[in-house]
């Protein structure tokens, strides 16, 4: 293996190899992986270990290491913007989640925490760990320093979904949130470093207890194919070199760069949100257009964001898109004429009530069925592709009026629910074909500029 011998298809075949004699073994390394990976921690400050298969992968070793940590008591709070492969993991695992809403009202992508009230929680359930998102989608940065301070003086540890921020150690001074203070953490280097699509890190702290580093590396392959890809492993690789060769000074740019972008963008009239130093978070509301109609005037450019919704867009820039590329981006964002704003808002996110464990939700039989017909169903899945995988209804979840008009606010049009699942009062066959009284949304019209 593999089957193409090296011979080229697309020029890449003599460079995708397997574990031959030399190659080293990922989950097993003790080669030129382990050399590599020993440099990748002395770039970030702490262990840290390759992922072929994004921070997907590490998010699931994560919460293995959490749960032989914690043993059978183990028990996770998590602010509730996780990207769905939180949930998949709990349910592989079957440890109890208990959620943390957001402390002000806003998109269902961002959690923004009440940092006293979270003490008091941990006081008081005396959890495993406590995970959060950081930065999240939209840009917003949680204050790592004090959720480290808060969590180990109470004896919890601190598990950061870092995956958009793994340039954020290069950062003078870092904001990497093992930089400070987080026992463990993922990074996706694929989604803000020059690495190919799968490639990430597994951090662990140096202070973490001994059985987080001891395990990593089975934990890492109970959730990984048995073929890593090499291509990948070989871009993390050369990563390294690329960020000691003048990263930092070609990052310092490019934030100030975005810091000017995003001063002129707020003068034309453009909200924005996020303290993210390389994401531009654009509220396009206040100059009239939702974030959809902004993303088709972009595309229609060749300029594609990286998410767009009713609310905002989000465009994520690098040191390698280049200085006359990002001022092109601002040229057309500068020359699009303001209209009258527009005033709506997100719904708000609100828990639903849980009937079934995320595990046994996940695991049941399921089918997909309109939105619009799911009120008082059992969410089976995630409704939510990537981006931005962060669910709007928990897997286990009923779905009530307000989960409802979150999916039509966000364009969700089927959901896949639990089938034959019944409660007194609530079977499915009983349920109208269709809910009335909800307010009806007019499709989206595309507006041109004048």
């Amino acid at each position: 293996m593999p089957g193409h011998k090296g011979m080229p298809l697309m020029g890449v075949e003599h460079m995708d190899i397997t574990e031959i004699p030399g190659a080293d073994s990922l989950y097993q390394a003790e080669g030129i992986i382990r050399s590599s990976e020993e440099n990748a921690s002395q770039l970030f400050g702490c262990p840290t270990y390759y992922s072929t298969e994004g921070s997907s992968q590490c998010i699931r070793a994560m919460l293995h290491l959490i749960q032989l940590h914690g043993g059978a008591h183990t028990r996770i709070i998590a602010a509730r913007n996780v990207h769905k492969s939180f949930l998949n993991g709990v349910a592989l695992l079957d440890i109890p989640v208990q959620w943390v809403y957001p402390s002000e009202q806003g998109s269902y992508l961002s959690c923004a925490l009440d940092y006293e009230a979270l003490e008091e929680l941990l006081v008081r359930e005396k959890p495993t760990a406590l995970y959060v998102t950081s930065p999240d989608y939209l840009g917003n940065m949680a204050d790592i320093p004090r959720l480290a301070q808060i969590c180990h003086r109470n004896g919890v540890l601190l598990a950061v979904d870092n995956a958009h921020g793994a340039y954020l150690r290069f950062v003078t001074p870092s904001l990497h949130p093992m930089s400070l203070g987080a026992d463990l953490c993922c990074a996706s280097a694929h989604k803000t470093l020059p690495v190919l699509t799968g490639g990430a890190y597994l951090h662990i702290s140096e202070n973490a207890p001994g059985i987080l580093r001891n395990q990593v590396r089975n934990a890492l392959a109970l959730f990984g194919s048995t073929s890593p890809s090499y291509l990948i492993l070989q871009s993390l690789d050369l990563a390294n070199a690329y960020l000691l060769g003048g990263y930092r000074y070609r990052l310092k740019e490019t934030i100030r760069q975005v810091e000017e972008v995003k001063q002129h963008l707020l003068d034309y009239g453009y909200g924005l949100i996020g303290d993210e130093p390389v994401k531009i978070t654009l509220c396009p509301k206040p100059l009239g257009y939702t974030g959809q109609e902004l993303d088709h005037l972009l595309r229609e450019q060749s300029i594609y964001c990286e998410y767009a919704d009713p609310d905002y867009v989000v465009l994520m820039v690098s040191p390698e898109l280049g200085s006359s590329r990002l001022q092109m981006v601002e040229a057309f964002l500068l020359s699009i004429p303001p209209l009258d704003p527009l005033t709506d808002q997100p719904p708000p996110v609100h828990p639903c009530e849980a009937e079934m464990s995320i595990r046994e939700a996940i695991l049941s039989p399921s089918h997909s069925i309109p939105a619009d017909h799911a009120l008082g169903m059992i969410l089976a899945a995630p409704s939510v592709g990537c981006p931005p995988a962060v669910p709007i209804v928990i897997c286990g979840e009923r779905i009530d009026l307000a989960a409802i008009q979150c999916f039509r606010y966000y364009g969700i049009s089927h959901v896949s629910v639990v089938t034959n699942w019944y409660r007194a009062g609530m079977h499915p066959g009983n349920l109208a074909p269709k809910f009335y009284g909800l307010p009806n949304r007019e499709p989206v019209r595309l507006r041109k500029p004048l």
